[in-house]
């Protein structure tokens, strides 16, 4: 391929790949992360662990993903995102023709109806209250982008990712499999959707010229470029803070493993300050993603050593 060409000119319509670009399988660890981090405080308070059943979680956690990806693509196309040429996200699906706004819409509906399968089977184990927050959390992937008042052109996708990416994904698998909610799960969803949010946080912050343009009020778009930054501080280390207070409330050391990802975080928080304007961003929206997983791994490798030594 020569110097400076598409990478995805090559893409052809209706093939794997073009499903590929509209599902983004990069953006699941914003969904297996809690999942990962909440298995593992189940884990920690019951000493035991239903395998089968975290696996459904885990699936349930990415299909909802996938639900939110693709209304992303489809929705986003359809009301005009794409136009004035000066968006500078990831590539649509649906804006270059790979697939049409009916596939699309149908893998959603696939996509829905798998997960509430799996939500069905998860109620069947937990009771009913499970089926709500995966209803719930569906709904709010499908409002996303969708609806006559899609949250994406809102001040509250941030908030709305810090609610369901972290608080709701983490407590919430942590019940599935132990039965009950601590206050060290609370403090460690707040954490992971902290992250989670952050990673939005940069998307928004790199189209906000765009989103200006198109009529999104993204809270990037109403705090402007300082304010954006701010937020993405803030909920990048936010965690870390989180992490040692849940270390001094336990009185387990071992929770503080996260802090050794703080060098990286710093030297994320530098390059994001300084990233010239543009798609150079989705370097520093990957890296994002990246330290949350890292993060989850660290923190549930904390909480593991806390079961081992009782």
């Amino acid at each position: 391929m020569a110097l400076g060409a598409d990478p995805f000119s090559l893409v052809r319509a209706g093939s794997v790949a073009a499903w590929g670009l509209a599902v983004r399988p990069r953006t699941l660890l914003v969904a297996i992360s809690p999942v990962l981090v909440g298995a593992t405080l189940g884990f920690e308070r019951a000493g035991t662990i239903n395998l089968a059943l975290m696996l459904l979680v885990f699936a349930a956690a990415a299909l909802t993903q996938i639900a939110t990806n693709l209304q992303n693509d489809v929705g986003y196309t359809l009301r005009g995102g794409e136009r004035g040429g000066t968006r500078t996200g990831l590539p649509r699906a649906t804006a270059r023709g790979l697939l049409s706004a009916g596939q699309v819409r149908a893998g959603i509906v696939v996509v829905g109806i798998v997960a509430l399968g799996l939500g069905l089977i998860l109620a069947a184990y937990r009771g009913w209250p499970v089926l709500v927050i995966g209803t719930a959390s569906l709904a709010a992937a499908l409002a996303y982008m969708g609806g006559p008042k899609p949250i994406a052109y809102t001040p509250f996708g941030e908030l709305t990712v810090f609610v369901f990416f972290g608080l709701v994904a983490v407590t919430g698998t942590e019940w599935v499999l132990s039965g009950r909610i601590g206050l060290l799960g609370f403090g460690a969803s707040m954490a992971i959707g902290g992250l989670a949010a952050a990673a939005l946080a940069v998307n928004n912050h790199r189209d906000i010229q765009h989103d200006r343009m198109v009529g999104r009020r993204t809270f990037a778009v109403i705090a402007g470029e300082a304010g954006s930054r701010r937020l993405y501080f803030v909920l990048m280390l936010g965690p870390f803070a989180l992490a040692a207070v849940m270390s001094v409330w336990a009185r387990a050391a071992s929770l503080m493993l996260p802090l050794l990802l703080l060098p990286i975080a710093v030297r994320l928080l530098r390059d994001f300050v300084r990233c010239p304007p543009g798609a150079a961003f989705n370097e520093i929206l990957f890296r994002t993603f990246r330290l949350e997983f890292r993060f989850a791994v660290l923190l549930s490798a904390g909480l593991l050593f806390i079961r081992s030594v009782r």
